[in-house]
């Protein structure tokens, strides 16, 4: 098999012609489709066509947000540096990651906590509406699903995408039980990428969106 000389743009439009073509007639809500594909665009994966829970109006809410000026908070560097910060710019918001914080480290430390349960609580002192999404440590969102039942955080939108075996489906089925739009990387699947193509997703439709 001969390799082809082809262009970062070139390659992304075909493997989205390819992504559509091996999903067929799904029936996914137009504005679901783009993320579930810019998902499988990230990993390969076709199982998030499947995984991906998205509640109603989830989308809708995330994208109001962000066009009112929306932080997004998530729970590792790798998230935050895979979020498109020049789109997410041209809408006023900022990304945010507390994880290398050394006030968060040694508040982890005194508390017995982990630096991601911390590092949520650092995000509720933020002001304005806020987009959350956690892409690798549990205890991130369960700590989130606290706030958020101590009323002490309302997220606009909550991406929930840990990744792993330990405590990953039980934070995922705590998130669901809570009352605030969410799309969540249902059983151990998600990841940093997963969650910044999530976002990413997002803003890239309200681009193009303005573009039109």
């Amino acid at each position: 098999m001969e390799l082809q000389e082809v262009l970062p743009g070139e390659i992304e439009r075909r493997s989205m012609e390819i992504i559509t073509e091996e999903l067929g007639e799904r029936g996914f809500d137009p504005k679901e489709s783009p993320i579930i594909k810019r998902v499988i665009h990230t990993t390969a994966d076709f199982d998030f066509a499947e995984n991906l829970y998205f509640s109603p109006g989830a989308v809708e809410a995330a994208a109001q947000a962000i066009r009112n000026g929306a932080g997004i908070v998530t729970d590792t560097n790798m998230a935050m540096t895979g979020i498109n910060k020049k789109v997410l710019a041209q809408f006023g918001g900022q990304a945010y990651c507390f994880m290398a914080d050394e006030k968060i480290a040694q508040t982890a430390k005194e508390k017995g906590i982990t630096r991601a349960s911390a590092s949520m609580d650092q995000a509720a002192a933020l002001s304005g509406p806020l987009l959350f999404a956690i892409g690798n440590a549990p205890t991130a969102l369960v700590r989130l699903c606290q706030l958020i039942e101590q009323g002490v955080l309302k997220p606009a939108c909550v991406i929930g995408a840990p990744v792993g075996f330990v405590n990953v489906i039980e934070s995922k089925k705590m998130l669901m039980e809570m009352d605030v739009p969410m799309i969540v990387a249902q059983g151990r699947k998600g990841g940093s990428a997963v969650a910044a193509a999530i976002v990413n997703a997002i803003l890239y439709e309200m681009a193009a969106s303005r573009l039109s």
